[in-house]
């Protein structure tokens, strides 16, 4: 069909960002039969090599791979992605101990590296048709007379580009959402955590393999601050350590702990570890030098009221949403957010129709899952090594298998499944009230009453819904 039939006119759409979710949410309409365009400010990754020190690992959980299959991607993704079955916790006196995330090999979350994933997304979505234009910077957007400028960084050169929608999958900074919010109030607001993050590396053993298990997520909680480490397939590990931003002072005002204002370099941070983190210290041999070249990252929320104007553009991903990376789904969240909008945009002709009932299904989602990884920090970071907080565990698993058609752990909603976000936010809430009732007084379970146990559950949780149920059907 020539472009400029009338049909084809109308399937025609315009992507701001070749990150994670650019790639993907082009890929899933090109396979639909749209003509897609796709503006990248950065150069082409599979030329110049990805920039790595500015990302955590990334979890692909069920939904997301869901995402990844509806684009064919999923075998390409999944030969680079390392399976986590939970938690391995590295106690303060040397000790550890691996809290699975489900109930078996089948529920597990998946490392994947940040530029691996994305080369291999660039790649399906150019074999599905879609343009790409590297270095093109946004600058300016004329949302009256539909026209977007971009600039080419490399030598000033301006370029204007006619449009009929934009998307803006441009991540956290968008340009896109800046623009917009010159035409409208988006409601935005942003909140920054008093914490931030640098990456380190594990490196393979001398024979090539893993330094530690590797299907795990390894974390190391000490209150105020932790560290954690992804497996990689090239069997390094991706090492986050999270700490204060400033100092916080305690009692006669002596700091309470370490932050980024006091180790302030390589030197600093490996006494830190060799104190902290003895056993990921000596898996470490370059912590000085990647502490000094990584840049210091900062970890933030942000909100919108509105993800679009009219049907002139709208945004997905971190250009919505951003959000804390402690429960591993903000990939995830952006994938699913690219099918649905793939899905309504595909189902009308009606763009603004179609991005209004996108924001609608996907923002008080996005809420609720910014939401959960906030909590999620301070559950890594202060609860995993609690009594109470094993306890609950041990009573949460030993529920969802006497009663699987009515009581399923919030993080096996989450990453297993594709509830609704704000399902699973609201459930747990409940799931999690119960648990404190039930094991109040008890320092282990086999001193429960499983009759009142079981009553109680049967009376405040009604049975799951379906696997596919959604808020608008």
């Amino acid at each position: 069909m020539p472009l400029d039939d009338p049909a084809m006119i109308e399937r025609r759409i315009t992507v701001v960002g070749a990150g994670l979710a650019g790639a993907l949410f082009a890929t899933l309409l090109a396979r639909k039969g749209w003509a897609v365009d796709v503006y990248e400010k950065r150069g082409d990754p599979r030329l110049k090599g990805y920039e790595g020190g500015r990302s955590i690992n990334l979890a692909l959980a069920e939904r997301g791979r869901h995402a990844l299959r509806l684009a064919g991607a999923d075998p390409a993704v999944m030969s680079q992605a390392v399976m986590m079955r939970g938690r391995m916790v590295h106690f303060e006196d040397g000790r550890t101990a691996l809290q699975r995330y489900g109930q078996d090999d089948s529920e597990v979350i998946w490392s994947v590296h940040r530029g691996e994933l994305n080369i291999a997304l660039l790649d399906i979505a150019e074999r599905a048709g879609v343009r790409i234009h590297f270095h093109r910077t946004l600058s300016g957007v004329d949302f009256d007379a539909r026209v977007a400028t971009v600039v080419d960084e490399r030598d000033g050169g301006s370029h204007r580009f006619e449009f009929q929608s934009l998307v803006g999958a441009d991540g956290a900074g968008s340009a896109l959402r800046e623009a917009m919010s010159s035409e409208r109030d988006l409601g935005e607001r942003s909140e920054f955590l008093d914490h931030a993050y640098k990456e380190l590396e594990i490196p393979p053993s001398p024979g090539g393999g893993f330094r530690m298990e590797a299907n795990a997520l390894h974390i190391w909680p000490r209150g105020r601050y932790m560290c954690i480490a992804l497996p990689n397939d090239e069997c390094t590990f991706t090492v986050t350590l999270f700490l204060p931003k400033e100092d916080v002072p305690g009692p006669g005002g002596t700091p309470r702990g370490p932050s980024f204002a006091s180790v302030r370099d390589g030197r600093g941070a490996r006494a830190l570890f060799e104190r902290e983190f003895a056993d990921a210290s000596a898996l470490i041999p370059e912590l000085e030098r990647d502490f000094d070249a990584n840049p210091t990252g900062i970890l933030g929320t942000l909100y919108l009221d509105r993800w679009h104007l009219g049907d002139r553009a709208v945004l997905l991903g971190d250009a919505a949403h951003a959000m804390v990376p402690f429960h591993g789904q903000g990939m995830n969240c952006a994938f699913e957010d690219c099918v649905a909008l793939a899905e309504r945009m595909d189902a009308t002709a009606d763009r603004a129709e179609a991005f209004s009932a996108y924001q609608a299904e996907r923002l008080p989602n996005a809420r609720a899952i910014q939401a959960m990884a906030l909590e999620n920090y301070l559950e890594m970071r202060d609860r995993v090594d609690d009594d109470d907080y094993l306890l609950q565990r041990e009573l949460e698993h030993r529920l969802a298998a006497r009663h699987p058609d009515r009581f399923m752990p919030r993080y096996s909603m989450v990453s297993f499944h594709r509830f609704p976000y704000a399902m699973a936010f609201e459930r747990g809430k409940r799931q999690r009230e119960l648990l404190v009732e039930l094991t109040r007084g008890h320092a282990s379970i086999d001193t429960l009453d499983w009759d009142v146990v079981d009553a109680t559950v049967l009376a405040h949780l009604p049975p799951l819904p379906d696997e596919g149920w959604r808020e608008d059907a």
